[in-house]
């Protein structure tokens, strides 16, 4: 349970910092493009803020996979399990053409 935690409030500072950078990036002067050092300053300072939340979902982003599994192979209280239906056989042929 604590691994969501974790993966939860990195996915929150992720996008916060996203916001971040979109709101620097468009408050650039209109000569800030990338290659110029304005902006690839900006940019390198969003990833390396970024680098822990990004490794804490490297970490434990098997969690969530863990649980889609257990859930996928659990019997649901939910829904009854499928039949499978029965279609009577009609007798006629059906004919393709090419």
């Amino acid at each position: 349970m604590w691994q969501l935690g974790v993966l939860r409030d990195a996915l929150d500072r992720l996008d916060a910092l996203h916001e971040e950078w979109l709101h620097t990036r468009d408050s650039l002067p209109v000569a800030a493009r990338p290659g110029t050092p304005d902006y690839d300053d900006a940019l390198a300072e969003y990833h390396a803020e970024s680098w822990s939340y990004l490794d804490d979902w490297a970490s434990h982003g098997q969690t969530v996979l863990d649980i889609n599994t257990a859930a996928r192979h659990a019997p649901s209280t939910l829904a009854p399990p499928p039949t499978a239906a029965t279609v009577p056989a009609s007798g006629r042929t059906i004919t393709v053409r090419k």
